[in-house]
């Protein structure tokens, strides 16, 4: 244990895991806007932003991880082999999440992987506990179900195959909510140098078929702002604040964060792109906030598989 620095225990609540939670859900909604842009003013293909934003945020979180004294849990294979597992798990992630996207329309990919992940969750927790969810949180996914339907069922499939397309968004999902469930139920707690590696080890599995497409980022300001806001706070900050809050809050509440994204994301649509939320749109909105109120509300117990 003394190879790893811990947070002081006052920090570790269910109330702040749940903040963090937020916080994570907010800022990655942004960056869906800020890989956009970057693709769209630097000519970049979906890889090469997802092999930017990996190689570029574990570098950063790397940097946070050494400036806080914080090493990998555990030594020598073990730690290669769980580095090795989450960089596999977050280059599936990205790689399949932007196929589906090609294959059928940002709107099918990001609703089916939306909705897939919170149910993932929730079924792979309760497989692990061996026990079936209570009715808050079955009642909270099905809400966020709901929801999101609604507010991301306005935009259909624009051509491409959408068998293959749903294929490749329900695997983005399942690496993700494997992803989620692994890291918050580990034994010995992961932290900042664990999310790193695996990050810098995801970025390096695309990094080919990244270069395939190109790289070449433009040395101009909207560029390089762009890429630097997207590896800094949507990435970097984010997933060190979910991961953080995975250890100290139910795997089921990590769908919070994950609910928050798209309702950022569309918000963000709403405030800054001039777009207009339909009826059945702003019904969502308010489903998926009441989802997230229920899931965020009532008892929150520590779990002893990775208390610190």
């Amino acid at each position: 244990m003394s190879a790893t620095r811990t947070s002081p225990s006052p920090a570790r609540t269910p109330l702040n895991g749940t903040a963090l939670l937020v916080v994570a859900g907010v800022l990655w909604g942004a960056g869906g806007l800020a890989g956009s842009y970057l693709a769209d003013r630097a000519g970049l293909d979906p890889v090469a932003v997802a092999a930017y934003r990996l190689l570029c945020g574990g570098a950063l979180i790397v940097l946070y991880a050494m400036a806080t004294g914080t090493r990998p849990a555990g030594a020598g294979r073990a730690v290669w082999l769980r580095v090795g597992f989450s960089g596999l798990l977050l280059a599936t992630f990205q790689a399949a999440y932007f196929a589906a996207v090609a294959a059928t329309s940002v709107g099918l990919a990001t609703l089916t992987t939306m909705v897939a992940v919170p149910v993932l969750i929730t079924v792979g927790a309760a497989v692990l506990d061996r026990r079936l969810p209570d009715a808050r949180t079955a009642g909270a996914v099905a809400l966020a179900v709901a929801g999101l339907l609604l507010l991301l069922g306005g935009d259909g499939a624009a051509g491409g195959p959408l068998l293959a397309g749903t294929a490749l968004a329900l695997l983005a999902a399942a690496s993700f909510a494997t992803f989620s469930l692994w890291f918050a139920r580990r034994t010995t707690p992961a932290n900042a140098a664990d999310l790193g590696l695996g990050f810098l080890t995801g970025g390096l599995v695309l990094l080919p078929f990244a270069a395939a497409s190109g790289m070449t980022l433009p040395l101009r300001p909207d560029a390089l702002g762009a890429l630097a806001f997207l590896v800094l706070l949507p990435t970097a900050v984010a997933y060190v604040a979910y991961f953080t809050a995975l250890r100290v809050v139910r795997p089921t509440a990590a769908v919070i964060g994950v609910l928050l994204e798209p309702l950022t994301a569309t918000l963000l649509s709403v405030a800054l792109a001039g777009e207009r939320l339909s009826a059945a749109q702003t019904a969502g909105a308010v489903v998926v906030l009441a989802s997230i109120a229920l899931q965020s509300s009532g008892p929150r117990p520590e779990r002893p598989a990775v208390s610190g």
